[in-house]
């Protein structure tokens, strides 16, 4: 709430001097903001959610989704040297589509191989920030293709995930962009229809739109807990606080600062009484979650989800970083825990989404700065370019491969950006990506270059075809 109060303050005390027009400074942006006003008052009756799980620090997801064929496991057997895991103690994937190599999953995902076998979970294949396509070395090496700018810095490259935009660095994320044209699907506007438990990001930030900031204990709302112990309180004393604290917040100074800030303060109240009723009126679920950061948020976002009615929401977004994937250092030891926790987070996630009939209404995918080079540094991995992402929900087109596998030898491989420390070239952009899931949250094909405008790169919007296919409308 302190995130949702500096931004409308900001914004609206620079009104008078048109200081917050640098926001929509640009066509794009401009463009969004008129088509606002066409589904401000739109309410389609249905409810959708997507879900951004961020592994921070870029995930080495080809430690993640492995070769187990005997050809292709030999290739990166080869490569990967002391990373590689151990053949025999794969997942076996098995799509319903073959895709001419057997991969499998890290060992500890056990979780996440029960919802690919059950179609509720696909994999996305070598996607990364691209401005164009680069089809090869050849390409790459031309200087004749746009390549992302800072491609293998953190932050430029966590930004891009967020922004889709590789071509310059921006502060508007397309979950923002998305929430700035549905939010009026929700039928009440006293709660952002983005939530992030983990503070800030850019994901969720539009022009007119930011994030709402939970964190994953009580009631979702408790940065707020001296003001409800005042509330708690009995007699007099109580009285004569909310007495005072709301006659601030109502009072009307001349000053337009002082004026937001008041008008700010007593909204963000109404909003934590608003969110914390709605989550204290859900029922626990009989699902189960571990006691551990990641399935903790999961299990508040699912609390939320359950709270939908009485929130008034048609449309969310989620958002929640879980760092510490830049593993230069014990990679193997350290993905054992991690991506088992990841895998245990997401079942119990989506188990608890099917007690409450939700599972089909909710999609979540994972993001990563970017995945890491194939050969090893002597205990680990560093930064490098494409990898594989997780998408799951009960509307994905599951136990799918999306996108292109890509072969890991190294010595002429057209797609190694760096032969020397396999760095694979994207043969899926972000863009084709994150556009599948906006359609299937409901923007149409005809606005898509306003929410991503890089898309007509890679996929002509069209309400035929969709961009990878892993979505059910």
């Amino acid at each position: 709430m302190k995130n949702i109060s500096r931004r409308k303050f900001i914004g609206q005390a620079g009104c008078a001097a048109l200081g917050s027009t640098t926001l929509l400074s640009t066509l794009s942006n401009m463009l969004l903001a008129n088509r606002l006003a066409g589904y401000n008052t739109a309410n389609s009756g249905d409810y959708k959610a997507l879900v951004c799980l961020v592994l921070g620090g870029g995930n080495d997801s080809y430690n993640m989704v492995v070769p187990r064929g005997t050809s292709e496991y030999a290739d990166y057997f080869n490569t990967r040297a002391d990373l590689a895991l151990e053949q025999a103690t794969l997942l076996p994937l098995n799509p319903i589509t073959p895709i001419g190599k057997d991969i499998g999953l890290h060992p500890s995902m056990t979780g996440i191989q029960s919802l690919f076998d059950s179609g509720d979970a696909a994999v996305i294949s070598n996607v990364g920030t691209l401005i164009e396509r680069v089809n090869n070395y050849t390409e790459y090496q031309s200087g004749l293709k746009q390549i992302p700018l800072g491609l293998y810095s953190h932050s430029d490259q966590l930004e891009q995930w967020q922004t889709s935009v590789a071509n310059s660095r921006e502060s508007i994320g397309w979950g923002g962009k998305m929430a700035d044209m549905l939010k009026g699907m929700n039928t009440s506007q006293d709660i952002s229809m983005n939530l992030s438990l983990s503070g800030r990001n850019i994901w969720q930030t539009g022009n007119t739109t930011i994030e709402y900031s939970i964190d994953n204990e009580g009631s979702g709302v408790e940065d707020i807990e001296q003001y409800q112990t005042w509330r708690n309180n009995s007699g007099l004393i109580h009285d004569v606080r909310e007495q005072a604290i709301n006659s601030m917040a109502d009072l009307m100074y001349s000053n337009v600062l002082q004026g937001t800030f008041g008008s700010m303060t007593k909204q963000s109240l109404e909003s934590f009484r608003i969110f914390k009723a709605a989550i204290d009126a859900v029922p626990e679920f009989s699902t189960n979650f571990s006691d551990n950061y990641l399935s903790q948020n999961l299990h508040m976002t699912a609390k939320v989800i359950a709270a939908k009615d009485d929130l008034g929401m048609c449309r969310q977004t989620f958002f929640m970083n879980f760092g510490g994937w830049d593993h230069h250092d014990e990679v193997l030891n350290a993905q054992v825990e991690m991506l088992g926790m990841v895998s245990a987070a997401i079942e119990e996630f989506f188990a608890a989404l099917d007690e409450i009939g939700m599972k089909d209404s909710v999609t979540l995918f994972t993001a990563s700065d970017f995945a890491r080079t194939l050969t090893s540094n002597g205990n680990g991995s560093d930064h490098a370019w494409g990898g594989h992402s997780i998408v799951a929900g009960g509307a994905v087109n599951g136990k799918e491969f999306y996108g292109s596998y890509p072969d890991l030898y190294l010595n002429g491989n057209p797609l190694m950006a760096d032969s020397s420390r396999g760095r694979v070239i994207p043969t899926t952009s972000t863009d084709e990506y994150f556009a599948e899931l906006a359609l299937w949250f409901g923007v149409p094909y005809t606005d898509m270059n306003l929410i991503l405008p890089n898309i007509g790169n890679f996929y002509s919007p069209n309400p035929s075809t969709m961009p990878l296919g892993f979505m059910s409308l």
